[in-house]
């Protein structure tokens, strides 16, 4: 047998096992990362596995590329509507705020572990971030949905702050091994780092968008890995001109993930799947790396500085800077405890180790502890805690089948779903009721587990998942049929233009849109209408004026009114 066919079957059966036992892990609430680390302690030189593994040189490239596929997969995944809704609060937090834990943390362990305050802070950075993934993943496993802005707010905070835990360390390695100094020249690193990261990282993004939307390549299994192969390009432009790597393709996922690509489901469905295997990898060889040996005589002093990064650090710097953005109490609570720990402190730790600094291995053993210490303790009681602040918000259950749009070309057009809940406008309307703008139609009906052909005489229920297939213009006005009329997240209609068809009656458009209708004239449709005001005027571009809407002739078929297009010039 080849070493390479041993090699093969260790990872297949570490991966399996690995998946396998996430299943057990979500029945009994343990945090499925935890899991992951126990495979590989299991797996490992004094567990069961017996395998012998101390390769750090190895472990810092397979971290280095599991990190960049996480942190690109957080950016596919970042909508520039959350960076707009929370932006100074989470990028504060991704910066200042991994500064302030990073010192508390790092001052408090330099007096517990009797290391210097340079070693301190070292493991303070290592230890700073927030790991989105790990965050969601144990509230989507409890079915909770946060409140918008709190939820965008951690969600932009904990997938940004690891270019600045990942700076710190990289500084304060340089300053331990005589490379860099304290102060300006330090300064200027960071500047240079997120300067160069974050310019190549949009330029290439830019780029890669180009080329995705007009490859043409034929094959749609070659879209996600023309994805990764620029974000790994991306990664080595930037580091190589001596930017962060990390936030090149971190930026890089939000510009492509925000970008209409061809094949787009199919390139978040592939980077979904990269990143739990990247994070899969990463825990199970912090586990393969752990010797619990060498973990008992630091496993005291490592759950103290565990304590006050949980209970001091994070929340200090939580406070200080969510305050002054109106927080509230409950949701600075929440935040300041849904500081999960990911694969990036499990890469860092490697770091130091590398370097040949002192005490390596004293804070790679802190680490591992803190790590799993935090995943296991704030994991499984997140939901419970959300619950008890009252910040739980009900989702409505996903549809039991999905439909989208597979396209190797660039199609303005979308597949969603909505979720038909009771007080919607559109619930218990027959779909020949709808006044659905011509750019939009129901392409399925999901009712339980059965799947509905929509007809005109379908009449939709609450409960139901209606599949609209839609041009992106038009989509708001969908969105307008799933509130109640008055509601405060009530989409505006103001200043937007939408045809309908001309049989399209007056009643469904006060139904749908507001548009104030004559009593009288419920019955009467927008054909008729427009030919009766206009007369002999009847010609496209004519129309008549309904207060704060405008209906415009469109399109005539045999001297009837076949489109009208209808201009809303203020709140309908």
């Amino acid at each position: 047998m080849f070493a390479v066919d041993k090699v093969l079957l260790i990872v297949g059966l570490l991966w399996v096992a690995g998946i396998l036992s996430s299943k057990i892990s979500a029945r009994v609430g343990l945090p499925v990362l935890v899991v992951f680390v126990g495979v590989g302690m299991l797996a490992g030189s004094e567990g069961p596995g017996g395998i012998a593994f101390e390769n750090y040189t190895l472990a810092h490239g397979i971290g280095t590329v599991a990190l960049a596929i996480i942190l690109f997969d957080g950016g596919l995944r970042t909508s520039l509507a959350s960076i707009r809704l929370t932006l100074a609060p989470a990028l504060s937090l991704a910066t200042v705020g991994v500064v302030l834990t990073a010192g508390i943390t790092g001052l408090a362990a330099s007096y517990i572990l009797g290391i210097p305050p340079l070693m301190g802070l070292l493991l303070g950075s290592i230890i700073g971030s927030t790991d989105a993934a790990a965050v969601f993943a144990a509230l989507r496993s409890a079915g909770l949905h946060l409140p918008e802005r709190l939820g965008r707010m951690l969600e932009v905070e904990s997938a940004s702050n690891d270019p600045m835990a990942i700076f710190l360390t990289v500084g304060l390695l340089g300053v331990l091994l005589g490379q860099e100094a304290l102060g300006p020249g330090l300064l200027l690193l960071f500047v240079q780092q997120m300067v160069i990261g974050g310019l190549v990282g949009l330029l290439l993004a830019r780029g890669t968008v180009f080329l995705i939307n007009r490859a043409e390549l034929g094959a749609a299994g070659l879209y996600p890995i023309l994805a990764t192969a620029a974000a790994i390009l991306t990664f080595g432009v930037a580091a190589n001109l001596g930017g962060s790597g990390f936030l090149a393709v971190y930026v890089a996922g939000i510009v492509l993930g925000n970008s209409g690509l061809v094949f787009e489901r199919g390139i978040l469905l592939f980077h979904d799947g990269a990143a739990w295997l990247a994070q899969i990898t990463m825990f199970v060889l912090l586990g393969l790396l752990s010797f619990p040996s060498r973990l008992l005589d630091v496993t005291g002093p490592a759950i103290l500085v565990a304590l006050v990064l949980m209970f001091v650090a994070r929340p200090i710097a939580v406070g200080l800077i969510l305050l002054p953005f109106r927080f509230s109490a409950r949701e600075i609570v929440f935040t300041s405890w849904a500081g999960l720990k990911g694969a990036v402190p499990i890469v860092l730790g490697i770091y130091p180790l590398l370097s040949g600094v002192p005490d390596a291995q004293l804070i790679f053993n802190v680490v591992f502890f803190v790590s799993l210490i935090a995943a296991a303790t704030q994991g499984w009681s997140l939901p419970p805690l959300a619950r008890a602040l009252g910040l739980q918000r009900e989702v409505a259950p996903e549809p039991p089948v999905s439909l989208e749009i597979s396209s190797l070309k660039h199609v303005d057009a979308d597949i969603v779903a909505f979720p038909v809940e009771d007080g919607d406008r559109i619930a218990g309307k027959r779909v020949r009721e709808l006044a659905l703008p011509q750019d939009a139609v129901i392409a399925m009906i999901t009712r339980g587990s059965r799947v509905i052909p929509p007809r005109g005489s379908t009449r939709i229920k609450t409960g139901d998942h209606v599949f609209f297939v839609l041009t992106r213009g038009v989509r708001p006005l969908v969105e307008h049929l799933f509130v109640r009329a008055g509601e405060d997240q009530e989409p505006s209609l103001a200043d937007l233009e939408f045809p309908l068809r001309g049989d399209t009656r007056l009643r469904d458009l006060a139904d749908f849109y507001d548009v104030p209708v004559s009593p009288g004239d419920e019955e009467t449709t927008l054909d008729e209408l427009l030919r009766g005001r206009l007369g002999e005027r009847l010609a496209p571009g004519r129309g008549v004026d309904l207060g704060a809407v405008k209906l415009r002739v469109d399109t005539l078929l045999d001297g009837r009114v076949e489109r009208v297009a209808v201009v809303v010039r203020g709140e309908a």
